[in-house]
């Protein structure tokens, strides 16, 4: 058994709890009942110091089973919704799990795991479990280039950047967030709910982004976070006119100037930045002054013993928020020898600002020449008619490939020939781009599609 090294997520509740709720589209459950009951059928004691697979299908059940066994269980592994399972027997290999919490027992009895142990709701009444070892928080990366790599980190890892921000004075949030949980940046918007004293909105697949952004309102959200994508579905819904929250956070995709500029004219009052987080590297830091990018004077040691450093172009972070490693037995080694992680993530100095141009894998080549789709997506999105951009590759005989771009306009944009908008959008681009980033094609789209990591989905044609 390994001893408890920090408190483990449900002391964060404690006798804090009263008045705060987790809830979905269909149920609220009290903080407070977590004290004495259990969704997980009375078996919690069954599950300690096992590695467990959490691959329950709701957000609700999930968050709920992730606050019992933090502190009992040696390890969870989160199982995002949208996991190929096809994967799933070289994770449980390599993650050495021994019990699966789920909603169905049946379809896992061939997985080889020698425990397997329902989650459901209501909750039941069940003896608490001691809390006395440091739980390993299991993730997945995206995996979008195959297999995904499972990434170690610990619960004082994951709220690092939490506990640094320091208490509040001010009376506890209501959050919610476009991400899913399981996934890193749902993760920390749950754990700023729970740790900080707040209670949690969770959305739900089978709604819209505006039937989400409507519940929002009703429960009277006051800080919230998503992906710049995610963010201009919701500002496409409709639904924000008559939502206001009071901190409003973008992560894990490029938040350029158009969308920041869209999120203070729709929320005037409220607190607007952007942050940086990754799987790996953990919080990074955060952008409050309402430009895109971040000041070339925050590379060195930031707050929180946060180190930035550009190499080759390339974002680097050290810090004690960064993930352990990868577990298995083929994972790569995740820090260099200095203990920097290399985020990929491109930028580009600029009268003392960097910005954001791109990932080191996204590059469209041109002729020989780099392309990354996300700079000329920032270019797109300034026209007073863009709501959405996506640019990539199509294959050509003369360069190999050439850029297009498919875009979503505005209601706004119906006044207007889209020759002539599509015109504008051309000559936008000329004046800030390369000629070889300048898209040879534009189409003009009804809607794009977002991932289930709310990142923009990105294929060539």
């Amino acid at each position: 058994m390994s001893p408890r090294e920090t408190p483990a997520l449900r002391d964060f509740i404690g006798s804090a709890a009263a008045g705060r709720t987790i809830s979905d589209a269909r149920t609220t459950v009290p903080l407070a009942d977590l004290a004495a009951e259990s969704c997980l059928q009375g078996r919690l004691s069954e599950l300690s110091g096992r590695s467990v697979l959490l691959a329950v299908s709701d957000q609700l059940k999930t968050g709920i089973a992730m606050i019992e066994l933090d502190g009992v269980a040696r390890r969870m592994l989160l199982c995002p919704p949208d996991l190929n399972l096809e994967h799933i027997p070289s994770l449980i290999d390599d993650a050495e799990i021994d019990a699966i919490v789920c909603d169905d027992p049946a379809p896992w009895k061939s997985a080889g795991v020698p425990l397997t142990v329902t989650a459901s709701l209501p909750l039941r009444a069940a003896i608490p479990v001691k809390t006395e070892r440091t739980t390993e928080w299991l993730m997945l990366t995206s995996g979008t280039t195959g297999a995904p790599k499972i990434v170690h980190h610990s619960l004082a890892t994951l709220i690092g950047a939490i506990v640094a921000d320091g208490p509040s004075s001010k009376p506890a949030a209501t959050w919610a967030t476009f991400y899913d949980i399981r996934r890193y940046g749902g993760l920390q918007i749950f754990l700023r709910a729970i740790v900080g004293g707040g209670s949690m909105v969770l959305s739900d697949p089978a709604e819209s982004i505006a039937e989400y952004v409507a519940r929002l309102t009703v429960r009277g959200v006051t800080h919230i976070s998503g992906t710049p994508s995610h963010w201009r579905k919701a500002l496409m819904s409709g639904e924000t006119e008559t939502f206001a929250p009071g901190y409003v956070r973008l992560s894990g995709e490029i938040a350029d100037q158009a969308v920041l500029d869209s999120l203070r004219r729709a929320f005037p009052a409220s607190s607007i930045g952007h942050a940086y987080a990754s799987t790996e590297a953990g919080v990074g830091f955060a952008v409050n002054d309402g430009l895109e990018g971040f000041p070339a004077a925050m590379l060195g040691v930031t707050k929180g013993g946060v180190e930035m450093k550009v190499e080759e172009g390339s974002l680097r972070i050290r810090s004690p928020r960064t993930a352990y490693g990868y577990v298995g037995r083929n994972a790569s080694a995740l820090m260099d020898g200095d203990g920097f992680i290399d985020t990929g993530d491109m930028v580009d100095l600029r009268d003392g600002r960097y910005y954001f141009v791109g990932r080191r894998g996204g590059i469209v080549n041109v002729g020989g020449l780099k392309v990354h789709p996300e700079e000329v997506e920032a270019a797109i999105n300034r026209h007073r008619h863009v709501l959405m951009s996506r640019v990539r590759s199509r294959r050509s005989p003369i360069t190999g490939a050439i850029v297009i771009a498919d875009v979503v306009l505005s209601e706004t944009a119906g006044a207007f020939h889209s020759a002539v908008i599509r015109d504008e959008i051309m000559a936008t681009c000329r004046e800030s781009l390369a000629i070889h980033k300048v898209p040879a094609m534009i189409s003009f789209v009804a809607s794009l599609d977002v991932t289930p990591s709310g990142k923009l989905a990105r294929q060539n044609a």
